[in-house]
């Protein structure tokens, strides 16, 4: 006997580590701070906290804020130059992804 459209088998797609994860992620690039944060280094791919801020016409301690906070969740990675910190955008399969749909952020 065929199967009719509502009785078709869906895959199921329970709540797993891997789905919070990705909410994390997305809420996060989500706040207008950090996709700013983001259209920025997606041009630069990296810079210190200052040159961020004073592109953002924001403080270097708002931004240091945001900045933390994405880098404990895996966009940046950090390497002390002298007393300067430089953020660098880390390259992943997501950051790539959410490239794409903030790529018109000029």
């Amino acid at each position: 006997m065929p199967t009719t459209s509502l009785e078709k088998k869906y895959k199921l797609y329970p709540l797993d580590a891997e789905i919070e994860r990705r909410a994390r992620l997305l809420s996060i690039a989500g706040d207008p701070t950090r996709l700013r944060i983001l259209c920025f280094m997606f041009k630069y791919k990296a810079a210190s906290v200052t040159n961020i801020a004073d592109s953002l016409g924001m403080t270097v301690a708002c931004i240091s804020h945001h900045l933390q906070m994405m880098k404990d969740n895996g966009y940046f990675t950090t390497k002390r130059i002298g007393k300067s910190i430089r953020y660098e955008l880390v390259d992943s399969g997501f950051t790539k992804e959410l490239a794409k749909v903030v790529l018109n952020c000029e």
